[in-house]
């Protein structure tokens, strides 16, 4: 049940109301909880959905935040001490949902807290039993938001600093950050000209956000930086006369910090999907990278066993440990903000002086109806591997099953944009069951 980030499916199908009132008596005996944090993203389903949840928390304390982005809900579960649950589907469509459950201290579930909720819901959603106790207190928290963009603009911003003079336009994919991004980021000074920031319920993450990064590149002004963020907040690109993912924000974010002498053990953590260019540029730069699976939850427990504090994911998850405890848009976003305002460089000139990033292609291969993604992936290892080799070390290939949705993710790095295409096409034939070379290219 629990993919790559937390519990993800079609609602009021797969996700279902008795399922969150499961979960909520599952992280309520998990963790023995007097009080917990809950917050939702602003799909349609997420009201519904909440008050299921609510109804499963019978006799234990809720600050019910609303809608709230998910390291808010995260930054109130490690400030109280309490377990924190978010209401979204992250990127995923608007018919989507799912829950995302941080232990107390707004830490993602260890592997055995994982498998103990896991097992008190034993793959189905039939309507719990009720534990006979007084419904949940539920407080409502929405207030407490101001708290949270106090502390982000703190801890982002160095000392006396602002993002004065910064005109910044913000794609927040019509998601939990639709209201808080542009508020904080005005707030400290930048000129902010908002798109894709008018909920309705069903336009979350449609054709915006970090997930559809053409948007913000579309909607970019020759004198703005874009900012584009996921349905959910935890992750952000950004945009200057190209598109910045992770790999660029971690690695400008790394330089900056050991050149300021405040990078733990001159050391970065990423995932496998992170650009070759990225481990060249970091090698240049005396920085160590530690490779992790792909999930932010890999990299906060490497981040944690090894005593450092920046890492994240190429697709814009960024955690920095020292200041929160999972990957968060907003901090990430102000944080770039004030290391521009520093460096008094351009975007996009300090992006391209930190790393070249070498040709990638990523696709996102929809398995057959009835395979497995697991499946279809070990299906074409062998010529996954067969291009690896002739790649050698001018390129890379991986291919893995989603954990959040049908597909196959299908990503290759070659000396060429052509022959990193032709190679990451002929594997998508090959899990699709087309013939090589055929026309049209998988979504």
């Amino acid at each position: 049940m629990f993919g790559t980030d937390g519990i993800r499916g079609r609602a009021y199908e797969e996700i279902t109301s008795p399922l969150l009132r499961k979960v909520a008596l599952a992280v309520r005996e998990t963790f023995d909880c007097q009080k917990v944090v809950v917050g939702y993203d602003p799909r349609e389903s997420s009201p519904d959905l909440a008050d299921a949840l609510l109804s499963g928390f019978e006799g234990v304390e809720v600050d019910m935040l609303g809608v709230a982005s998910t390291p808010a809900v995260a930054y109130f579960g490690a400030k109280d001490g309490v377990p924190a649950l978010m209401i979204s589907a992250s990127h995923n469509p608007y018919h989507d949902n799912g829950v995302k459950i941080f232990a107390p201290g707004g830490r993602k579930l260890n592997a055995e807290e994982q498998a103990a909720i896991a097992e008190l819901l034993d793959g189905t959603d039939a309507a719990p039993t009720s534990s006979g106790g007084p419904p949940a207190r539920v407080h409502d928290a929405s207030d407490r938001m101001e708290e949270y963009l106090d502390y982000t603009a703190s801890a982002g911003l160095s000392a006396g600093g602002s993002l004065e003079g910064l005109k910044l336009v913000v794609d927040a994919a019509n998601g939990a950050c639709s209201e808080t991004a542009p508020k904080l980021l005005r707030r400290l000074g930048a000129q902010v000209r908002e798109v894709s920031c008018r909920p309705n319920g069903r336009n979350i993450n449609e054709g915006c956000g970090a997930a559809s990064p053409q948007n913000i590149a579309a909607e970019t002004r020759p004198t703005e930086i874009g900012l584009a963020f996921d349905g959910d907040g935890d992750r952000v690109a950004a945009y200057d006369e190209g598109l910045l993912d992770g790999d660029h924000i971690i690695a400008m974010c790394g330089v900056d910090r050991r050149e300021r002498g405040c990078l733990a053990g001159d050391t970065v953590v990423v995932t496998i999907m992170s650009n070759l260019g990225f481990h060249r540029a970091m090698r240049q730069r005396k920085i160590n990278v530690v490779t992790t699976q792909v999930g932010d939850r890999h990299i906060v427990d490497a981040l944690e066993r090894g005593g450092w504090e920046l890492g994240g994911e190429q697709s814009g998850h960024v955690i920095f440990r020292d200041l929160a405890a999972t990957g968060d848009g907003l901090l990430t976003a102000v944080v770039l903000g004030d290391l521009l305002k520093r460096r008094s460089e351009r975007l996009s000139v300090l992006a391209a002086e930190t790393m070249k990033r070498v040709p990638q292609v990523t696709l996102n291969v929809r398995v057959p109806d009835g395979v497995a993604p697991v499946a279809a992936a070990e299906g074409v290892s062998s010529s996954a591997q067969a291009a690896s080799d002739l790649l050698g070390e001018d390129g890379r290939v991986v291919v893995r099953p989603s954990g959040t949705e049908p597909m196959v993710r299908v990503m290759v790095e070659a000396p060429t944009e052509a022959e990193a295409r032709r190679l990451a096409d002929d594997l998508a034939a090959e899990i699709t069951g087309r013939p090589r070379g055929a026309a049209g290219r998988p979504r």
